[in-house]
């Protein structure tokens, strides 16, 4: 590049910016912030990046890097722009892969070498204003990429001045102001394109295409230290949406979702629970000292409805104006739930057994059916609740309610432990609903209950036709000795 230093003393990036990227993630910032890449991390147009073995998603993130030019300490908002030198092209390449391993500091997922090309011009902001700018990003020549200054949270002053009151910016630091929406994963052979300019500017300065070209690593990571994993939600956030990762998938691009883990609710325990009564299996929890395991209130929106499955939790919590604005929007907790539900999975939702809420509309039912989901369960209320009923999968509810999101609550998180009705329910919990209402079956007490419960079952069976044929239940519900000698020498049962 153009203004004279090649290796910055500080490369600083901003998390969200773009309106368009913070709809997609769900949260809006009410400030920004930020977290730094290593020089090391540097790279030119015309290079390559690896992705390392035994990783998935490496994504792209086209962005408008500012060069300081000028020291800058305790600077205001209105002066901030002014220590800006040049502008110029950007890719601030991450790994998905090791989110987890970074808690937010993406030291590994984002600091690799090659994950931070630059340039391939500089162009002087003299004489162009903060507001003037574009960046746009192609991937194998398709145009993915494409926004504009004027449009951010944060302006480029506001970040100056914002650092500024934590740090000395130096002559040659960089600070990468944000992508918008488009980012995604790329695949080794693909070729990514980042450009950056000022269209309505006299002569349209352009810094001309960053380009990169996506590479395979060889060399595994070791097991001295944190190893990429890639799971669905980061999956779907890697490539920027459900549908765009099923689109991905299609095309042979992406690893399909794993879906829910093997767990303790095997082909042989639905067998054995086929036909059995919540009540019954309820009595079996009580003898070991299970009593706080019904989700009170919920009934079924269609008579003779039952559920079995694995509970997926989501959890709502007060409604309050700011925590709505910032967990509301976009991608936010209700719609991760819905789009992540697998099949076999119950949802389990926890509005705080408040009936006058809409929890769950058409929409996110539908969308839980086609996903293959057993069920919903809310303490809640149900929108649509008419077009609801028309669906072939279960919903549990406190019943209707038209309120829409943000009247009482804020979608908070998924996968935790929550509270419905009254019960604690934890991801991967067992779901079994009837008319006579929803119960949560610990994971580790599943096979004993089961097996128990289904021999109550044929034993109360037996015991309602003793009735039928005009017996008296004294002494035959319960059995005592003398019913239960018949009833096993009958049956066989022990």
């Amino acid at each position: 590049m153009t203004y004279g230093i090649e290796s910055p003393g500080k490369i600083i990036a901003v998390h969200l910016n773009y309106p368009s990227r913070i709809a997609q993630r769900g949260r809006t910032p009410a400030f920004p912030s930020y977290f730094f890449k290593p020089a090391s991390s540097l790279a030119s147009t015309g290079g390559t990046i690896e992705r390392p073995a035994g990783t998935e998603l490496l994504a792209f993130e086209g962005e408008i890097a500012l060069v300081i030019g000028t020291e800058a300490r305790w600077v205001s908002p209105e002066d901030g722009w002014a220590h800006v030198s040049h502008v110029t092209a950007a890719n601030d390449f991450g790994l998905y892969d090791l989110r987890a391993a970074d808690k937010g500091s993406n030291v590994r997922n984002k600091g690799g070498d090659g994950f931070t090309p630059l340039g391939p011009v500089a162009i002087p902001t003299e004489g162009i204003d903060q507001d003037s700018w574009r960046v746009r990003t192609w991937v194998n020549g398709a145009l993915v990429q494409d926004d504009t200054s004027d449009t951010l949270a944060f302006p480029f002053g506001q970040l100056v001045a914002d650092l500024s009151q934590h740090m000395t910016l130096e002559p040659g630091d960089v600070i990468l102001t944000g992508t918008p929406a488009g980012s995604s994963v790329v695949l080794p052979g693909d070729v990514v394109e980042v450009e950056v300019d000022a269209p309505n500017v006299p002569g349209a300065p352009t810094t001309g295409r960053l380009v990169t070209t996506v590479t395979q690593g060889t060399t595994a990571f070791g097991d001295f230290g944190n190893t990429p994993r890639a799971d669905d939600l980061q999956r779907i956030e890697a490539w920027g949406s459900p549908e765009e990762h099923a689109a991905a998938v299609a095309a042979g691009r992406a690893t399909p979702l794993d879906g829910p883990a093997a767990g303790p609710l095997t082909d042989e325990i639905r067998a054995l629970l086929d036909g059995v009564a919540v009540a019954t299996v309820s009595a079996a929890l009580r003898k070991r000292g299970y009593v706080d395991i019904f989700i009170d209130g919920v009934h079924p929106n269609h008579e003779g409805d039952t559920i079995l499955g694995t509970a997926k939790t989501l959890r709502f919590i007060p409604f309050r104006p700011d925590l709505f604005a910032a967990h509301g929007g976009g991608f936010n907790a209700q719609k991760r739930a819905f789009d992540t539900v697998n099949a076999g999975e119950v949802l389990v939702v926890e509005a705080r057994g408040i009936p006058s809420t809409g929890t769950v509309g058409d929409v996110l039912a539908l969308r839980a059916q086609v996903r293959g989901a057993a069920g919903i369960v809310t303490d809640g209320g149900v929108r649509d609740f008419a077009a609801v009923q028309q669906f072939d999968i279960p919903v549990f509810s406190q019943g209707a309610h038209a309120s829409v999101l943000g009247r009482r609550h804020v979608p908070w998180e998924t996968d935790v432990t929550i509270a419905c009705g009254g019960a604690a329910v934890q991801p991967g919990d067992i779901i079994m609903g009837d008319r006579d209402g929803v119960i949560v079956i610990p994971p580790a007490l599943l096979a004993e209950v089961a097996a128990e419960a289904a021999a109550q079952e044929r034993a109360d069976a037996w015991v309602a036709d003793r009735v039928a044929e005009g017996h008296a239940v004294d002494g035959l519900f319960p059995m005592n000795a003398e019913w239960r000698a018949r009833y096993a020498a009958e049956t066989g049962a022990a």
